[in-house]
């Protein structure tokens, strides 16, 4: 998926680089407005990890758009999009009122519960009333972060830790909720932008819009499909299994790489920052 983003924005955005951070960077040899920069994962699952391509992205330029990969750019980007100093989100909203509608629809959730201890724990770590209005959340498939007299590599920094600390807390997905956290404690603004003119296809927005008749179900079925054969191709059934089990090897090895990275002998030679 991310070639086929790479391409869409060699047409679209042609003298803007893609910056992508991956452990396969000979995958985008064949791209030349492609950065591929070889990674070893920080954390436990690869959620977080865009913070790095994104701080690379700001010793290039003010601003940076981060995509995920699996999102399509369907035509020029506009030139006269304007953002302001801080993350400006092409979908976002309060973050109370995001998790007063998810526990109104799972009122009996453990796993909702266990998100919102944790995200209570990592306010408490750095000093953020976690009752704050200010907070929002972010979708974070698609924003922008603009340059804001250094508050942006506060903001950086404080996420990564706040990514760390959730992994040791085994919430290892939805980095929106330590980027909401480090944007209060850094004074980093969020900002609610619908980008107008940027069109873009994301599989999920695009069934949503379908399902309340905001598109027709044809305009982005090329996309779909494509989509579609690039993650049910077919595979063995050895591949399958060793797809699964690799993962699980993966998955406990980086968790426990991180808990020892947090809390094992080396901690204590970490910078300990009182925020």
């Amino acid at each position: 998926m991310a070639q086929l983003l790479a391409t869409d924005l060699a047409q679209f955005a042609s003298g803007h680089p893609l910056i992508i951070y991956t452990n396969q960077p000979h995958h985008f040899a064949a791209h030349p407005n492609v950065q591929a920069v070889k990674h070893t994962p920080r954390g436990v699952l690869p959620y977080h990890e865009r913070r790095f391509a994104i701080a690379h992205g700001l010793t290039l330029a003010p601003k940076v758009m981060y995509l995920d990969a699996d999102v399509r750019i369907c035509a020029p980007i506009p030139a006269d999009l304007q953002f302001l100093p801080g993350l400006t989100a092409r979908s976002c909203g309060n973050l109370h009122h995001h998790l007063q509608a998810q526990r109104q629809r799972q009122p009996q959730s453990a796993a909702l519960r266990h998100k919102t201890n944790v995200i209570m724990k990592m306010a408490h770590r750095i000093g953020v009333n976690p009752a704050h209005p200010d907070l929002k959340f972010i979708n974070e498939f698609l924003f922008v972060l603009h340059e804001d007299q250094g508050r942006e590599q506060e903001f950086l920094k404080i996420w990564g830790d706040l990514a760390l600390y959730a992994d040791t807390l085994g919430l290892h997905k939805h980095p929106t909720y330590a980027m909401a956290l480090a944007a209060i404690k850094s004074n980093f603004p969020i900002h609610h932008h619908e980008m107008p003119g940027l069109d873009f296809f994301d599989d999920r927005i695009e069934t949503v819009r379908i399902c309340q008749g905001q598109s027709s179900p044809t305009a982005k079925a090329a996309y779909f499909e494509q989509q579609k054969r690039i993650e049910q191709a077919p595979r063995s059934l050895l591949q399958r299994g060793w797809e699964r089990v690799t993962g699980k090897l993966l998955f406990t090895y980086h968790r426990l790489r991180v808990q020892w990275l947090v809390h094992g002998p080396w901690a204590a030679l970490r910078s300990r920052k009182k925020y």
